[in-house]
């Protein structure tokens, strides 16, 4: 019977911990969202950003969620500093006048208790266009070092640069751009 009892309240401890949204921190040295577009029909080329803020809610047991994400348009690193340069130009990100780039969500999809989606807005360039992220792994778990409950995600989309007024050489340099964003975050 004292099994039974302890099972019972340790079930409900546990339902309870997972009953309400919690808040998550972006990581920022383990999230650097890249993006890859093919040049010239020779390669896929990569770059990143290395400078972002944000956070995530979730809420897995009412399995809704919401991010809110800033990346430093400036930070673009093609691992070329005078590409670097041209990214950051008129052609491109256009960093003196739009220097930040923002995604939000309100929209998580999950299967069962696995998160699968987030449906967001994309802004780059004062553009805003519908962008939904596949996740195509998530994972919530104590983190090792911090001593904090963190959580970690890898997701995928497509866009059209052009859609963000970025097309300059299309078709030669391909349009379709993948992003691929690997995330972790810590609970506050």
């Amino acid at each position: 019977m004292k099994k039974l009892i302890a099972l019972c309240i340790a079930a409900s401890i546990s339902s309870v911990a997972f009953a309400e949204p919690a808040t998550y921190v972006i990581d920022t040295n383990h999230t650097k969202p890249r993006f890859k577009y093919n040049h010239l029909g020779f390669s896929d080329q990569e770059s990143r950003f290395d400078t972002l803020s944000g956070s995530i809610t979730i809420d897995r047991a009412a399995r809704t969620g919401s991010v809110d994400i800033t990346i430093d348009a400036n930070s673009v690193d093609s691992g070329y500093p005078v590409f670097n340069g041209h990214l950051k130009g008129e052609d491109f990100f256009d960093t003196a006048k739009y220097p930040t780039i923002t995604y939000k969500s309100d929209k998580f999809k999950f299967d069962g208790d696995k998160l699968v989606g987030v449906d967001g807005d994309l802004t780059v360039k004062g553009i805003t266009r519908p962008v939904e992220l596949t996740v195509t792994s998530f994972e919530c778990k104590p983190h090792p070092m911090v001593k904090k409950e963190a959580c970690g995600a890898n997701a995928v989309a497509h866009i059209k640069r052009s859609d963000f007024n970025m097309g300059k050489y299309v078709p030669a340099v391909s349009d379709e751009v993948t992003l691929s964003i690997p995330v972790e975050a810590i609970k506050q």
